[in-house]
Order: C-alpha cells, then structure tokens, then sequence
C-alpha cells in the first residue's frame, strides 16, 4: 500500500482527486490547512511515498512548505499542484527539489503516470546515499513570460538544471528568448553572485572573438597596445553565455572545448595557463548536426555542450502567448517611458495575434516599445504599428502569378520612373539601378532574419565578409 499525503484546500478537488486511485492500493491522508504539512511529515516521513502539495494555500506558500521537506527529507518525493500557470512557480518548484508540478485541471492520465513514477523514484531513493541539504538564499528569477505547455515546461527545466554546473545548450530562432533563459538559470543557480557574461559569436571575426573570450596580452596582433582580460577569465564561478556558438572558427571552438575539458587556457599571444571555473551556456539557431556533416563544427565539442538541452519554440507555435506578452511589454515601456498607456485596442490585439512574427518575441517587443513612442492617445490602434503600416505601403504584386518571371515584375517597378532615372542618371543608369537594387535586396533580407547576418548571407548566396562590405559601403542600419 502506497502512502500519499494531499496538501489542498479545495475539498471538492482534492476528493476528486483521490477517487482517481484505487484504494486498495494508494493510502491518501489530506490536510487543507498547509501549517500543518511539517510537523505531519516530521512524524510520519517513515511511511511517506508521496506528497502532492498545493502552491496556493490559506496560511502559507506551498513553495516554502517545499522547502521544509526536502530539509526534513531531501528523497520524499514532492508533485507540486497548482490552479494556475506561473512559470516563476513552476522555475522555483523545480529548482527547490520538486518532483513534477502540475496544473489544474489534471489530465488524468498524466496525473496517474506522474505518481507512479514518483512513488517508484521515491523507492530507488531510498537505497541511495544521503547527502546533507543544500540551504540557499532567497532565489533570483528572470520573468519568463507566458502560459503555454511549451513555456511552462522550459520553466521547469529551467529550475532543474539550474541545481547543476553542467553545460547547456539552448535550441531556437533569433528573438526567441535564448538569452534570458541563460539569465534565468545562471540567476537560480548557486552561482548566481558571480558574474554573467553574455557572447555573441556572429558578431565578431575570429581574432576577436578569441580576444573577447580568452583575453591577449600586449603585442598579440596588430593594435593590441596592452593587455586584456577575456570574459572566461573575467566570469570565474560565474556564467558564460555563448550566443550563436555555430559561428565559431575551428581552431576557437578547439580552445574552448578545452576550457570545457581542462577549465584552463592561454591568452591570446600569452604562454600562462589561466585556471577558470565558469559555467557554459551556449545557443545556436542553426542545426549544429548539419554543421558537424558539413565539417563546420566539431563532434567532441557538440557533445560537451549537448548535456542538456532546451529549445525553444518560435512564438507562432505559441501564440496564446501574445496576450501576456503585449500585457508585459507595455507594463514594462510605461515604466521606463513615463507613459501612462491603457490598454490596446481589440482590433490591433487581433492583428498581433494573426502577425506569423518571423522575428519572434524581440520583433513583437520592438513594435509594441516603436507604437507607445507614437502612440497619441492611452490606447494602442494599428497605425501606432510599424509592421502594419509597412505592410499597407507595400505594392501590390501577384508574385504568385508570376511565378518565376522576376524581370516582368521589376519592369513593372521600373517602367514609370524610368524616365527620371535617365534625366538624373545618364551613362550610369546601370550602375545606378544595380546599386539600388542590390542594396534593397539585401536590407529585405537583412530585416527579414533579424539582422542575422549568418542566416543572409547563406540565403543572398554570398559570403558573409561580401555581406558585410556591402553593409558598409551602403550604410544598411
């Protein structure tokens, strides 16, 4: 007979609950009153396999009824219950030791499954060695906004990897978030008093790159005029986050890789070892099993980095979302603004959710923060939008129509100014033309991925040292 305590107030749910269970097999004992909770597991943590304990009760929170279990015995296994989604809870709940939390309503099956397996890892526990509870201060979290299933479980990934030092590795499209969750898991993990250091690898070339993680000393390269300090060695017991890891050059990856495996380096054109002890983050939105096939990233890297993983889906498969989003970043705006805005309008609520958002959460923030900046009144509408006043300049196209036949569709461009640039353009109306239209080329695509410049350049067809000439001779911002 398996021996269940029930923390919940809610005595109609709680004896739904119960009646889920066969009771010749599940002993259920309930308290409604959470103050109780301790001392009840003090006296009978002997026969206890199970606890499912509510968060929201009268007298107390049931994370810190949480807290006091795991001090009395870190292996009782602990479901956490809750009648809303708070992905803050669930984070916290994770990281204190809970086994599963789960919302109301339950999904039974998933609610039966779940105690099974928690009464069956309880009994493995219990031939474990124990270890000393670890007593934290009070954690830290990031807001990581949202109710979808998708959120909520990152959220208690979040809290569970967080206990650890292993390395993580972070899965998902350019403005998906993947940087606050490495926030979110350095700010609840022991660490989280030592520093955190955020690296985006597309962004610099391979020299500096290797400067900004590992430092050089005076002399290094060409316009090293003194010594630096990398951000490995500046973030030690702290956190590194590795964004865009996929764009390293081979011979970084190899450096750090060995800061994975060794946990020392050199500096760049130094001999010392540097001793660090840092955690690795890192994130990619691009297929690091394609990169290794095609020899661009390395199989013994990927593996150090892949000890666990989350990803994170783009915000059109999430898209019950929107609404906390929008509710958050203006909340947020009005704040750092000073403004005083209301609320949005149904209409522009409607278009936001309709939106596909190839930009993700950073695009849908950046026109919520560009609409309060023009907004005139304390309700957002659809012109205070960028997205929805680009789209309405926009020419009418039947690019379906045309198939593949792009030059009848630019003489259609071309055709009624065409006689001006032959009045302001003469003997370089190809040059003139070319220029203009590779600059706009290239601006689309650019704004179509973000600003990610990996992710253009493999589309245009071009390197990215071309791309990244042309962004400068043609001041593309």
């Amino acid at each position: 007979m398996k021996k269940i305590l029930l923390v919940d107030d809610d005595i109609q749910v709680s004896e739904s609950l119960i009646g889920l269970f066969d009771p010749e097999k599940y002993s259920f004992h309930h308290l409604d009153d959470g103050q109780k909770t301790t001392g009840y597991v003090t006296e009978h943590k002997s026969d206890l396999d199970l606890v499912m304990l509510d968060v929201n009760l009268p007298s107390c929170s049931g994370l810190d009824i949480l807290k006091n279990i795991k001090n009395i015995d870190q292996k009782l296994p602990v479901i956490i219950i809750s009648g809303f989604v708070s992905t803050e809870n669930a984070m916290e709940a994770m990281r204190e030791g809970a086994y599963e939390y789960l919302t109301k309503p339950f999904e039974m099956d998933k609610l039966i499954d779940t105690v099974n397996k928690a009464i069956g890892y309880a009994e493995d526990a219990k031939t474990a060695p124990r270890t000393s509870p670890i007593i934290e201060e009070e954690p830290l979290t990031d807001m990581i906004v949202g109710k979808s299933p998708e959120i909520v479980e990152i959220a208690k990934m979040i809290g569970q990897v967080a206990k650890t030092d292993a390395a993580v590795l972070i899965f998902g499209e350019s403005g998906t978030g993947k940087e606050l969750v490495a926030r979110a898991i350095h700010r609840n993990s022991l660490r989280r008093s030592n520093m955190f250091l955020s690296v985006n690898c597309a962004a610099l070339s391979d020299t500096l790159l290797e400067s900004e993680l590992f430092g050089h000393e005076k002399g290094a390269f060409t316009g090293a005029y003194f010594k630096r300090i990398g951000k490995f060695e500046q973030c030690d017991r702290g956190t590194i986050f590795l964004d865009e890891v996929a764009d390293m050059s081979m011979l970084t990856q190899g450096k750090v890789l060995r800061v994975l495996q060794e946990k020392e380096f050199e500096r760049l054109g130094g001999n010392e070892t540097v001793k660090v002890n840092v955690r690795v983050i890192a994130a990619t939105n691009k297929s690091l099993v394609q990169c290794m096939k095609e020899g661009a990233f390395r199989v013994d890297l990927f593996y150090r980095l892949k000890v666990l993983t989350i990803y994170l889906p783009p915000l059109r498969e999430r898209k019950e979302d929107i609404p906390l989003l929008i509710d958050h970043f203006i909340g947020h705006y009005n704040k750092a603004m000073g403004k005083s805005v209301r609320s949005i309008s149904k209409k522009s609520r409607a278009m936001l959710q309709k939106y596909v958002w190839p930009g993700n959460i950073r695009e849908l923030e950046n026109n919520l923060h560009t609409a309060m900046v023009m907004a005139k009144s304390d309700v957002l509408e659809p012109e205070n939008f960028p997205i929805f006043n680009e789209n309405s300049n926009k020419v009418e196209i039947d690019v379906e129509g045309l198939q593949e036949n792009y030059a009848d569709m630019f003489s259609r461009l071309i055709d009624p100014i065409f006689p001006k640039l032959m009045a302001n353009g003469e003997g370089r109306v190809y040059s003139v033309v070319q220029t203009a239209m590779e600059k706009a080329l290239i601006s689309a695509c650019l704004k179509h991925f973000n600003s990610n410049q990996v992710k253009a350049s493999e589309m245009l067809g071009i390197s990215r040292n071309t791309l990244r000439d042309r962004i400068s001779k043609y001041e593309i911002y």
